[in-house]
């Protein structure tokens, strides 16, 4: 089947996305309907403060894991491509285990056991860290397919014009690899903010933990559900849309 081409006219997309969106809504309140449940959102006022420190601590979380993961995903890409093969083979290790395993299987791991045994007891911190370690790897995948994907031959041609490993970086690579790293790096971001959630299961008192403690007293479950999802849909919708404008505005293949 052929690719659908063409760009599709702006109010025609919005009416078709709000019919879309509209028929979503309406099947999830039929559903309610046929189980009998009736949605109040009340609680909402009284745990107001609660669930706005939660939120902002959930945002703290994810920009420092994101900060941390930046820097370690970029060591471990330069250190898959040194000549130094037990560094190479380490970081290569480290990048197999950590995208071959699940974060909660990471988290127990991390907080229980090695943050047992180096005095690691601060659950945020050791959040951060988790958290960091996890999407690091996926970061340094990232930065490395991208610097790999720079012809060679135009290293070559800064070097044949005389130019120095600082000019090549700043002049060829670097606007190269910000072009084909950021959209990819910015739907990283809405993956650090969604997985921070499982930081719940060693009681970092995020929206998610935040939401749990609540429907636990109040019983309102799917309301702190549906709370949750809009929450972190705050949070990830706008990143969502800056990676694609992203990935229009750099689209180094055109």
């Amino acid at each position: 089947m052929a690719p659908i081409t063409g760009r599709v006219p702006p109010l025609r997309a919005a009416l078709n996305y709000l019919a879309v969106c509209v028929l979503v809504i309406l099947v999830f309140w039929a559903s309610l309907s046929i189980i009998n449940v009736s949605l109040d959102f009340g609680f909402v006022a009284r745990y107001a403060t609660r669930i706005g420190d939660g939120f902002v601590l959930t945002v703290l979380i994810s920009v420092c894991s994101m900060v941390a993961s930046l820097v370690l995903g970029a060591v471990v890409a330069a250190g898959k491509s040194t000549r130094i093969l037990p560094l190479r083979y380490a970081c290569d290790l480290y990048v197999r285990v950590i995208r071959g395993t699940p974060l909660i299987m990471q988290i127990y791991l991390f907080f229980y056991i090695i943050g047992t045994a180096w005095g690691v007891d601060n659950r945020l911190v050791a959040g951060v860290m988790i958290l960091s370690f996890f999407e690091g790897a996926y970061v340094a995948e990232i930065l490395r397919g991208s610097l790999l994907s720079i012809n060679e031959t135009q290293i070559e041609a800064a070097r044949s014009v005389g130019f120095t490993r600082v000019q090549t970086v700043r002049y060829i690579i670097g606007p190269q690899m910000v072009a084909r790293t950021l959209p990819a790096l910015t739907g990283q971001f809405a993956s650090i903010i969604k997985d921070s959630s499982l930081l719940s299961l060693i009681a970092v008192i995020e929206i998610t933990q935040t939401l749990r403690e609540i429907s636990a007293t109040n019983f309102q479950l799917f309301e702190a559900c549906l709370l949750m999802g809009a929450l972190y849909l705050v949070l990830t919708l706008p990143i969502m849309l800056i990676s694609s404008y992203f990935e229009k505005r750099l689209d180094y293949a055109s």
